[in-house]
């Protein structure tokens, strides 16, 4: 019996990253869902289990550390990736204070992939279901 792919939601605000993660992570035989906004993340999370979330850090209804509080919050234990613009150590320390499982600076898509693999590697994944 083949093993379940693990769920990935990624939100950002710009949906031609959101559609170039998508493809990405499905290359890397996850199975991605794809958000613009803090509301349809949120909403995407009560009504499907996720094993990931790679969001950016400026959504147009909020920010993406409130998203982080909020996920973790609603569904307790699945990690969160920011996946932002914004480079200084302030930024990755605020994400970090929110909850986030790690911060990757954009573009930088061979970390934000690495960080993928290492959180969800020994996963028991969600999409079994």
């Amino acid at each position: 019996m083949p093993q379940p792919k693990c769920r990935i939601l990624c939100i950002d605000d710009h949906e031609d990253t959101s559609e170039m993660l998508k493809l990405l992570l499905v290359q890397e035989d996850y199975e991605v869902m794809t958000a613009v906004t803090m509301r349809d993340a949120l909403q995407l999370a009560m009504e499907h289990e996720f094993d990931l979330y790679v969001f950016d850090k400026h959504l147009p209804d909020g920010s993406g550390i409130d998203l982080c509080s909020k996920l973790n919050d609603a569904t307790p234990g699945v990690p969160c990736i920011v996946y932002s613009g914004d480079a200084y150590d302030i930024h990755r320390s605020e994400a970090l204070a929110a909850g986030a499982d790690a911060y990757v600076a954009k573009p930088d898509i061979d970390g934000l992939i690495e960080n993928v693999r290492k959180l969800l590697s020994g996963r028991e994944c969600a999409a079994a279901t």
